[in-house]
């Protein structure tokens, strides 16, 4: 990530095992997805010491591009689960924000498949060493800058110059430039 992991917790005391395991299950989502930054707040909505807490777990993923919020507000916690606790809230809304990424990183393939309207064919033209982003020639004879970030299959290291991509052409503020670009 670019920025350090953010953790909060709302009417409860923190505690170094806990956030032990909310850096774990960010760990995990590391390793699947590009993520820039992570917020994930923790709140102990009552204080009931016969029935038990119910805990709020808000997580914010920041991917390149974009934020997704997941709010895991307890479903009918106290009927899914024998004795809900704090680790049950935390692993459920973990489990959400994986979903979540994953609905978000194939809503991106889609829309670099060749039949895609908005999606046009090219190939890699430059990438210069140790620099995080290239150049992809266009069916025009021009060329169109791309980050690292905008390969949304592959890695960035892989690309060669002259392989074929799809990619998509937005505004960018210097110009044109190709995003959602995808390994053909």
């Amino acid at each position: 990530m670019d920025r350090p992991l953010d953790v909060a917790f709302h009417n409860m005391e923190s505690s170094p095992g806990l956030e032990a395991e909310i850096r774990e299950h960010v760990a995990k989502l590391e390793k699947r997805y590009r993520l820039v930054a992570c917020r994930v707040s923790v709140e102990a909505l009552h204080n009931r010491h016969r029935t038990g807490n119910v805990y709020d777990v808000h997580i914010v993923l920041s991917v390149p591009g974009r934020d997704l919020a997941v709010s895991r507000e307890p479903h009918k916690a106290k009927e899914q689960y024998a004795n809900p606790d704090i680790h049950t809230s935390i692993r459920d809304a973990f489990r959400a924000a994986e979903r979540q990424l994953q609905s978000w990183k194939e809503m991106l393939r889609e829309d670099t498949t060749p039949p895609s309207a908005s999606a046009v064919t090219g190939e890699v033209a430059q990438l210069l060493p140790g620099e995080d982003h290239g150049f992809i020639l266009t069916n025009t004879g021009t060329q169109l800058y791309f980050h690292r970030d905008s390969v949304t299959n592959g890695h960035f290291e892989k690309l060669r110059p002259g392989m074929p991509v799809h990619y998509v052409e937005e505004e960018g503020d210097a110009g044109p430039v190709a995003t959602k670009v995808r390994v053909a």
